[in-house]
């Protein structure tokens, strides 16, 4: 049953929003996850670029394109907030880190939060990271069943916690946080939303108590001591008039960076590592652009120099963003696209398929990094077609280190190892919460001499 998601303005030359809302509360929930490319798609040519039904639990309006996703990150008349909308998914579990403030509180945490980003910052933090590194990969074990996606998840949590944290850990409590951060994640995409002993719920609060104790354990330390991680330049940070973050603050933004900084840069590394096992030749590619660097460790200028790894990074943002969709909550009447959208209404911006639209990227389905070298940069086509990071006031605080750390890792992995998967294998790519392969991305892992 078809029907409109509120009556324009008399008046007004606005439309009304279509939509098939579908069973209140469930509505199309389970088919968005399961297909949520083929379900927007099937959306877009029903309805157009702006639409609604019941997901989730609440009267959402879908938004698919980078016209509509300008309106809404943009966000010129400060219709849409980020708090409301990301609190309803994780905000118990998540609480008050930076994508969940708005306005000018979200300036203000931001400003002071900026300090942790610098470029002298990032310089320590590649410094930081380098022995982890080296560590870590050096300790994998090649094979014809390798799971990438579970060794690069605790690669990029022991760095995170390297580098941001400062401080020493066992391998117990390292699994305790990593356990932890996991149901915190997947507790956002729950059914059930209510503490159910067992189910996503309950476990995503459960692991909330545990980073916050961890945290609190560990700040008045860093307070006293300081050092070059992020723990220590929250502590430190304060604005030109004074203002500093509260432990409770520096607390709040711990939980959400380390789960934003392993998180994504893990299903990011783990896309293109796929990509480069169905693609060897691509694999080849980059790993002569590494060797050609001539020496082991990159530097912070080298960066640049990875044409390649950033082309192949860039369009595996592109096939599957870690962050699949952004949710705003419509905090006043306001349009969209010339569609009357009123206020309380959850709007939703799908990269992950805004990514996929035939509109806007040719042959959207096939891995094709040269898309974005400098001859073609289809995703110049519109400032917003490519925005896995996200825009406007939020667009991601952390873009920079991403980028670092995912050059700074596949450099060290191109020179040690060559990878592939069977010539027919797809990976099942699991779409409930953030996305990852369910089988961990089995793939032959082989050593090659040591450069």
């Amino acid at each position: 049953m078809t029907g409109v998601l509120a009556p324009p303005p008399q008046g007004s030359d606005l439309k009304a929003v279509p939509g098939v809302p579908g069973i209140p509360y469930i509505g199309n929930t389970l088919s968005v996850m399961r297909d949520p490319i083929g379900q927007a798609r099937k959306r877009y040519d029903a309805y157009g670029p702006v639409a609604w039904g019941w997901l989730l639990g609440q009267r959402t309006c879908t938004v698919q394109g980078p016209e509509a996703a300008e309106v809404v990150l943009v966000n010129r008349d400060k219709a849409f907030a980020n708090g409301p909308a990301w609190s309803y998914f994780i905000g118990p579990f998540f609480n008050r880190g930076i994508m969940l403030l708005d306005f000018e509180e979200h300036l203000h945490h931001r400003r002071i939060m900026q300090q942790a980003f610098t470029r002298p910052r990032l310089r320590a933090y590649m410094d930081a990271m380098a022995p982890g590194i080296v560590k870590g990969l050096d300790a994998w074990e090649p094979g014809p069943d390798f799971k990438v996606y579970d060794h690069l998840k605790q690669l990029t949590l022991d760095l995170a916690v390297d580098v941001f944290m400062g401080v020493e850990l066992d391998r117990a409590e390292r699994d305790r946080v990593n356990g932890a951060f996991v149901d915190a994640v997947r507790a956002g995409t729950a059914y059930v939303r209510f503490p159910v002993p067992g189910l996503r719920w309950q476990k995503g609060l459960r692991a909330r108590k545990v980073l916050e104790e961890f945290f609190y354990r560990h700040l008045p330390a860093k307070r006293r001591d300081g050092g070059d991680d992020l723990f220590a330049a929250l502590c430190q940070a304060e604005t030109d008039d004074g203002h500093r973050f509260t432990d409770e603050d520096v607390v709040n933004h711990m939980i959400f960076a380390l789960m934003a900084a392993h998180d994504t840069t893990t299903i990011t590394l783990t896309t293109m590592a796929y990509y480069l096992a169905k693609y060897p030749e691509w694999q080849e590619r980059l790993r002569d652009e590494s060797r050609a660097l001539g020496k082991p460790r990159p530097g912070y200028d080298d960066l640049d120099a990875f044409t390649g790894i950033d082309m192949v990074m860039k369009e595996s943002l592109r096939m599957v963003a870690p962050v699949p969709a952004l949710p705003r909550k419509v905090v006043k009447d306001t349009s969209i696209l010339g569609f009357h959208v009123p206020a309380g209404t959850v709007v939703v911006v799908p990269m992950l398929s805004n990514h996929h639209m035939a509109e806007w990227w040719p042959d959207p389905e096939r891995f094709d990094p040269e898309r974005f070298s400098a001859e073609r940069r289809e995703d110049k086509a519109h400032k917003y077609a490519w925005a896995p990071f996200g825009g406007g006031a939020h667009k991601c605080i952390g873009l920079y280190f991403a980028g670092m750390q995912v050059k700074t890792i596949l450099h060290q992995v191109l020179q040690r190892y060559r990878w592939s998967v069977p010539a027919r294998y797809e990976w099942p790519l699991d779409t409930t919460s953030l996305p990852s392969p369910k089988d961990g991305l089995p793939v032959r892992l082989d050593r090659l001499e040591t450069p």
